[in-house]
């Protein structure tokens, strides 16, 4: 009489995959950036923390902060923050 086969054994086993699957190739490297890119961007982030800071202590011609002040040191940190997105 020949024994029947356990339920358990049957789906312990994993199915294997099927041959001639896709595999993605590998990405490219993208070329790094520019000696001039991080340059400008440390620039211009420095030189707008730099006149944010002059304006609040007073230290710019004028005498009191200014708007205009503001505006150019968030202009200058605003453009180092979007020239940081092109460093790689």
């Amino acid at each position: 009489m020949a024994r029947p086969k356990s339920t358990k054994a049957t789906k312990a086993k994993a199915k294997p995959r099927a041959p001639g699957r896709y595999t993605a190739p590998a990405p490219k490297q993208a070329p790094g950036s520019r000696l001039w890119v991080p340059a400008t961007m440390f620039t211009m982030l420095g030189l707008g923390m730099i006149v944010i800071i002059a304006n609040y202590l007073q230290l710019l011609p004028g005498g009191e902060a200014q708007n205009s002040y503001l505006f150019v040191g968030l202009g200058l940190f605003v453009g180092g923050a979007i020239l940081s997105t092109q460093l790689r």
